[in-house]
């Protein structure tokens, strides 16, 4: 068994990155893309390895030879075959070039632009059939050459870019550019057809429509070898390489690179993710259809600007349109409000710790004053809050209701008595019911009650409709207060168009779907229920009461939250968050675990009990 790597492109897409170097030579994690396949190929016992080299060949020759020698090549040879003009053509004609190489013995045949796990080399020649590619099921991330599978695994059909139809991808998978030939398969087919299709389309051209034109003829000429989407990733650009760091990056390094990316977490289908709250039972599917009915209109129109959008949340949460402002998430109007003086947001702040970093970072002319939740178990009542505003004299205060991250709450007559007492000390209240809807549904209120709002215009509330509603990616976030020359100036912070067409159509039709979310909110509140019931059960966890989409815990064994964010990353694709660093939480025992569904939180209990907390 030999490889042959196709390595003669010019990778102009990761633009600095190959300035000086071939595209193989890219690094991911402090090893390069040739180094991990050559040691891929070593560890699987490889005896001859072909490379088709071209843009800074001798670069990439000198920098082979600096890392590998016979007494880590395990007696591998490697040969280097010249594309003179490799930016002439493509992949077709620097595997033409080695055609030769290739009938000589079975073949493993790889492009040079891969990250990929060295089991699937393992695999690919410890499977019994002589003629395979690679393939993985089609993700939205993936882009390129795709194959139809038979229930037997033959490739039926290969498709380009040209004949890709989005309605049809649950069939596709996705080709990951590493094959097995045998030789007598190279020799009576394969070759003879690469050359009559150079012949006769060019040599700018890709060695994959070769493939195409066999699995047309015979739907038995290759085999399907599915892998995970994890187990591999092929780098074209800048983002592909960010992306693969954190695919295959230590299990540290990992973890904090999936922590500074704040989302994006769809590129990572596998991933389990406990860390950011989002409500799982809603938007309905129905309301989804709706929106994509719409999608081209939407896609290629302007949305309406600020007034209308106001317009429209006041009509979904019946206030007026001048008391309301629409943001771009709830973080958008947040740091809005923190440059608007003329609401008082310039002075002392009182703030429950632990918080929303958010918060106090974007309230930066102002002082923070911290009132420290912890000795309490972070439960604290209005009546805490009004005698720390006495004894501070804080202009404003700051409340996340329920608390995040804690999940404490305060009930609606309490919190609107403690309303009026500050009204009547002239203090404002930042009031942030981004997760009331998720409290138990006999104890669930609003502030967002225009009636209130003008009996307390020392009151504005924030609401953000990204994590509750479950639409974190269309970013949208309302403001409401009766202080309209307040609101209209945060209004005027923005952009005209800060939110998208979507999002406004989501605001348009949402009425409809109204008892749907309500039913979608008791739906949270009774599986937060039983999974603080199971969470109550693992040895060494305690889980605190909450009426949010998420439980804090304290680890009282001998693990700490760092180890086990670790642990669940690396065995079972579980992203949780560790609260170590975040005020108020210096053991380094406590974690944050959103609220999913029965399935996906029963997945995380069982990965807790496998572990000796």
């Amino acid at each position: 068994m030999q490889a042959l790597i196709l390595a003669a492109g010019m990778g102009k897409r990761l633009g600095r990155y190959t300035q000086d170097a071939t595209k193989c030579m890219v690094s991911v994690n402090g090893k390069t893309l040739i180094e991990y396949a050559i040691e891929a190929l070593v560890q699987n016992n490889i005896k001859k390895l072909v490379i088709v080299v071209g843009y800074k060949s001798q670069v990439l020759i000198d920098f082979i030879s600096s890392k590998f020698n016979e007494g880590n090549l395990n007696g591998m040879e490697i040969q280097y075959i010249e594309n003179p003009i490799f930016d002439k053509t493509n992949n077709i004609y620097s595997l033409f070039l080695a055609c030769d190489e290739l009938v000589k013995d079975d073949t493993i045949l790889l492009e040079s632009d891969l990250i990929f796990r060295p089991e699937i080399i393992t695999q690919l020649i410890e499977n019994p059939d002589a003629n395979i590619a690679v393939v993985s099921r089609f993700e939205p991330w993936m882009d390129g050459t795709c194959a139809l599978l038979d229930e037997n695994r033959n490739i039926t059909g290969i498709l380009d870019k040209a004949h890709f139809d989005w309605r049809d991808t649950n069939s596709y998978f996705k080709t990951v550019n590493i094959y097995k030939f045998s030789s007598d398969f190279s020799k009576k087919c394969y070759v003879p057809f690469l050359e009559a299709y150079q012949k006769a389309f060019g040599t700018n051209e890709y060695y994959e429509q070769v493939l195409k034109v066999l699995s047309f003829l015979s739907a038995s000429t290759l085999k399907a070898m599915p892998v995970p989407g994890d187990d591999w990733y092929e780098i074209d650009d800048p983002a592909d390489l960010a992306i693969a760091e954190n695919r295959f990056a230590k299990c540290e390094a990992k973890l904090e690179m999936l922590q500074k990316r704040y989302g994006g977490y769809w590129r990572f289908p596998e991933l389990k993710d406990f860390c950011y709250l989002v409500n799982p039972y809603f938007p309905p599917q129905k309301m989804v259809d709706e929106l994509t009915a719409s999608f081209k209109t939407l896609l290629t129109q302007y949305p309406s600007g600020a007034a209308q959008q106001s317009l429209l949340a006041g009509k979904i949460f019946n206030l007026l349109p001048e008391y309301v402002a629409v943001g771009n998430g709830a973080a958008e109007l947040i740091s809005s409000l923190g440059r608007c003086e003329e609401w008082g947001i310039s002075g002392r702040v009182l703030v429950p710790y632990p918080t929303f970093n958010e918060y106090p970072e974007r309230l930066a002319n102002c002082q923070i004053v911290p009132l420290d939740t912890s000795s309490n178990n972070f439960v604290y009542t209005a009546d805490d809050i009004l005698k720390a505003v006495m004894e501070s004299q804080a202009d404003v205060v700051l409340l996340i209701n329920p608390d995040n991250p804690s999940g404490n709450f305060i009930g609606k007559a309490e919190m609107q008595g403690l309303c009026t007492r500050l009204r009547d000390l002239d203090v404002k209240l930042i009031f942030d019911e981004s997760f009331i809807d998720f409290a138990d549904s006999q104890i669930r209120y609003t502030l967002l009650d225009e009636k209130f709002l003008v009996e307390h215009p020392n009151v504005m509330v924030i609401k953000s409709i990204s994590k509750s509603y479950g639409v974190p990616g269309l970013r949208l976030g309302i403001l409401a207060c009766s202080d309209v020359e307040c609101v209209s100036k945060i209004r005027k912070m923005n952009s005209i168009w800060n939110i998208n067409s979507f999002a406004e159509y989501y605001l348009q039709i949402y009425e409809k779907y109204g008892k749907t979310y309500a039913a979608a909110c008791d739906s949270i509140a009774h599986e937060r229920r039983r999974f603080f019931q199971a969470l109550s059960q693992v040895k060494n966890l305690r889980a605190f009461p909450s009426q949010a989409n998420f439980i804090i815990c304290r680890l009282e064994g001998k693990v700490l939250a760092k180890d086990l964010a670790m642990y669940l990353m690396e065995k079972h694709n579980i992203f949780i968050k560790d609260l170590t660093g975040k005020r108020c939480f210096d053991s380094g025992r406590f974690i944050r675990l959103a609220i999913r569904d029965e399935a996906d939180n029963d997945a995380l209990i069982a990965a807790l009990q496998e572990i000796e907390l």
